[in-house]
């Protein structure tokens, strides 16, 4: 560990780092990766990739002027060190990702020096292109940085940007951040262009020659120039030049992503540079953290960790299994039986629960990268050939396929079962990775079944259920340990559209989607102590279709019907269950819960998140009996 605690703790802006010896950067790097290390390990977070950058971004804060320049960080999950050197060192950055403390990602309402905010990947590119495209319309000079990890470039959004690049400006540095990783060892043609690329010396050594000949001779500025525009033109007549030069972008590397005086010098070149230039950074994931760099993909985002051993704090005994791997267990199960049957992710097999699939069915397993949209083309092709595709995907980056579930998937009523991990809260990565809208994209889409499990067993039976469907199947779970049900050794078909009466009632009916069924029964049991009636429980199972004809009777009957969702309230399972109502000419008024038309921070946990928008059993309740006693007295 650093002793040199106070250096850090002496900087207060990125012009501190500027007054800094030479010497001083590497003592300050050593203090960084302290800091990281001793925060994450409590608080959890994106460990590896934040220290595989930690000499990069002191060389860009080196270098360049923020908030005047821009940085535009892909993903922004490797944002700690810009954190740390901008300001907000000191409690603020120690309670990270928690309720008042910095978020794990970069926000532009947090700091003036946060020029995007982002938390999915592949958008770094086109928000700097579009940035330095306006500097260029105002006139100005500042410098636009995007950086860039490789597995950006498997994005499709990442490779539109790249094709518009000189067509839209003349002045833009691009980092390529290298370090063969997304969460997931990344895969694909461009992973392994880029390996090639970073083990060749040849490729580097005879441009550079070249261009310290041209730049010797008289007018040699001008020579040079005219020998890259040579070059393109005639196809590379001595040599192939680099993927990004066939895009009108010079290409500098590979550099050594750890060597400060490396960074420093080609980041000035940059800086000078007259057209747009990509810097290829070779940079380890977790460098510095032996169990970081062992385990990369486990310690690319994970809880608190012990930072010697590299082992996660152990959950209390008798913890249940988490969603995504009771998913995972139950995909294989039914791979296994049905040679059909296939796993999709996108760079995500271990967050998904895909793991076990790809060890045991290798065949039977694909990882597509960080490319969503066409995970679900793919998928789609794949159905058209008799296959059983599953995509297993975060609510939150399904949203990114939205456009070939509708077009390529419902349209064409292919049997592809989404399975949307992640639906609801995740708490301490915030908006960028709340599942909150899918109920909303999801019930507008014709053909679409969507389903949402109590419990694990249940949500097998789903899984079973979707896979037999003649359409596209979507079911929501949300993050962390299910409830604790015993799994039935075969899964059972659950008739689509029919939901489930938990217990019965008169007066009131709840109608709770997943985890607000334990909400619902402890507001049922105040409720009924209060008021002296009986409330029923419903599990709809079927976000749609919805089971009218229950929701019809309970109607006749009741005085209120309650919706309960872990979704925001606007096109949500309560607007649905008010459109019947009002289909059918009932009059019954309804109590909508669920979260609020605003984006929800990130907080220490649920639990608190829910407090903080009256989502919590006490608020319900309040809201419930309020609601009821109004009804009620008419």
């Amino acid at each position: 560990m650093s002793t040199s605690q106070n250096l850090l703790q002496s900087l207060h802006s990125p012009k501190d780092v500027k007054a800094l010896t030479r010497p001083e950067l590497n003592l300050l790097a050593q203090d960084i990766r302290d800091e990281i290390i001793s925060v994450t390990s409590t608080q959890g977070g994106h460990v590896g990739p934040n220290l595989g950058v930690v000499e990069l971004s002191i060389a860009l804060h080196r270098v360049f002027s923020t908030p005047t320049d821009k940085f535009v960080f892909d993903v922004s999950h490797q944002g700690y060190t810009h954190k740390l050197l901008t300001g907000r060192n000191g409690a603020f950055f120690k309670g990270l990702r928690q309720t008042g403390g910095t978020s794990g990602f970069l926000m532009r309402s947090e700091s003036e020096h946060d020029s995007y905010g982002a938390g999915h990947a592949g958008t770094a590119l086109s928000a700097a292109l579009g940035m330095a495209s306006a500097r260029d319309l105002k006139g100005t000079s500042e410098h636009v940085v995007a950086i860039c990890g490789d597995a950006a470039f498997t994005c499709g959004i990442t490779m539109e940007a790249l094709n518009n690049v000189v067509s839209s400006t003349k002045r833009l540095i691009v980092i390529l951040n290298d370090n063969e990783w997304s969460i997931a060892k990344n895969v694909g043609a461009i992973a392994h262009y880029l390996n090639r690329l970073s083990t060749s010396t040849t490729y580097n050594k005879i441009h550079s020659d070249l261009e310290k000949f041209f730049l010797g001779l008289p007018n040699g500025h001008e020579m040079n120039q005219m020998w890259n525009k040579w070059k393109r033109e005639t196809k590379d007549f001595f040599m192939s030049s680099s993927l990004f030069e066939k895009f009108g972008l010079r290409y500098i590397g590979p550099i050594d992503g750890h060597n400060l005086d490396e960074l420093i010098k080609h980041l000035e070149f940059a800086k000078s540079s007259d057209s747009p230039i990509i810097l290829h950074v070779i940079t380890k994931k977790g460098h510095g953290l032996p169990a970081a760099r062992n385990f990369p993909e486990k310690f690319h985002g994970l809880g608190a960790f012990d930072p010697e051993s590299g082992e996660s704090k152990k959950s209390p005994i008798g913890t249940p299994q988490a969603y995504q791997d009771v998913l995972g267990q139950a995909l294989l199960k039914e791979a296994k039986l049905n040679s059909k049957i296939v796993g999709i992710t996108a760079a995500m097999p271990s967050g998904t629960g895909l793991t076990a699939l790809a060890k045991e069915l290798p065949k039977q397993f694909f990882d597509v990268g960080i490319a969503e949209e066409h995970a679900v083309l793919f998928a789609a092709g794949l159905a058209t050939q008799g296959y059983r595709p599953v995509c297993a995907i975060y609510s939150t980056f399904l949203q990114r396929a939205y456009d070939p579930i509708v077009h390529d998937v419902a349209l064409q009523n292919l049997p592809v079962t989404f399975c949307m991990d992640r639906a609801g809260l995740s708490p301490n990565d915030g908006a960028t990775h709340h599942g909150l809208f899918d109920i909303s994209y999801l019930r507008c889409v014709p053909r679409a079944v969507v389903m949402q499990p109590k419990d694990e067993d249940e949500l097998c039976d789903m899984l079973h259920t979707s896979l037999s469907l003649q359409g596209p199947g979507f079911i929501r779970y949300p993050r962390g340990a299910a409830v604790g049900k015993a799994i039935k050794a075969t899964p059972e078909l659950i008739e689509v559209g029919k939901a489930e009466l938990l217990k019965p009632g008169n007066q009131i009916f709840i109608w709770a989607l997943g985890p607000m069924l334990e909400e619902a029964n402890k507001v049922a049991q105040k409720l009924e102590s209060t008021f002296s009636i009986q409330v029923g429980i419903v599990n709809p199972r079927f976000i749609k279709p919805i089971d009218t004809t229950l929701l019809l009777s309970q109607a006749k009957t009741a005085s209120l019907l309650v919706t309960m969702e872990d979704h925001v309230l606007a096109g949500g399972f309560g607007s649905s269950v008010l459109e019947i109502l009002q289909d059918n000419n009932s009059a019954t008024s309804v109590e909508r819960i669920g979260w609020p038309d605003q984006f929800v921070e990130h907080g220490s946990s649920v639990s608190i998140l829910r407090s903080a928008y009256g989502l919590s059993s006490e608020a319900i309740f309040e809201k419930i009996a309020s609601r009821y006693k109004s009804v009620s007295s008419k």
